[in-house]
């Protein structure tokens, strides 16, 4: 979602960079799920698929302060072949789509040290400033040509556990996602998904079963789609 008053006019066929972020939610009791929602089926772009939450990177997210940065490899491997200073507007978008679509809170409370963005109000009234300390960037894709909208979206996992508040609790969501609910791994494909998101999903177990903490992986998989042929590669390796 956008901030009217800080977005430059849109070109819908442009290539645009995004982010979403992938929760984790591990216990006990319960197998690996992670948390998705239903796009609507008026949408635009990928309607009635699920997917995790996530959108554009807007003008105002360069701006927005963070309470703690993202791990330096983290950061680097975002502005590999990026703009100098992308990744922390990319981990304020992360944060704050997590935020408008869920309700989730990922941050510290700290006040905010300048004015409040609009669509940040909320956040800041609960006591929080956004922070990026805990999300982890694992994949990134660029949507093939030929689609009505296109992407270069980047994709943050985090534990649920780094999250404030209950992770039951989507009272404070906006209405963009529907059916939000947490879907074991092992189901999840099972949806009506994104053919990234299904890769994204596999890359993520995968990398549970060598890594059962949440840690920078060795390298970050890349599905370019900027030339006339797709390519695929890893970031880092």
């Amino acid at each position: 979602m956008t901030d009217a008053t800080l977005a430059p006019p849109l070109d819908k066929t442009a290539l645009r960079d995004a982010a979403s972020v992938i929760v984790l939610r591990r216990e006990a009791d319960s197998p690996a799920r992670v948390l998705m929602g239903q796009r609507g089926a008026g949408a635009a772009f990928m309607p009635s698929k699920y997917v995790f939450p996530g959108g554009a990177l807007d003008h105002g997210d360069w701006a927005v302060p963070l309470a703690a940065p993202l791990p330096e490899t983290d950061a680097s491997r975002l502005e590999a072949d990026a703009p100098d200073g992308i990744a922390p507007a990319l981990a304020a978008a992360a944060l704050r789509e997590l935020w408008e679509e869920t309700g989730m809170i990922l941050g510290q409370r700290a006040p905010w040290p300048a004015d409040v963005p609009s669509d940040w109000q909320g956040f800041a009234d609960l006591g929080f400033l956004p922070s990026a300390a805990d999300l982890r960037f694992v994949f990134r894709a660029i949507t093939p040509p030929g689609r009505p909208r296109r992407f270069d979206a980047r994709f943050f996992l985090v534990d649920a556990g780094a999250i404030w508040g209950d992770p039951d609790d989507f009272s404070r969501a906006c209405d963009e996602l529907s059916h939000l609910h947490w879907v074991p791994l092992t189901e999840a494909r099972a949806l009506n998904l994104p053919f990234i998101t299904e890769v994204v999903l596999a890359e993520i177990s995968a990398l549970l079963q060598t890594d059962h903490a949440i840690a920078t992986p060795a390298s970050v998989p890349f599905f370019d789609n900027r030339g006339p042929a797709s390519e695929f590669r890893r970031i880092g390796a």
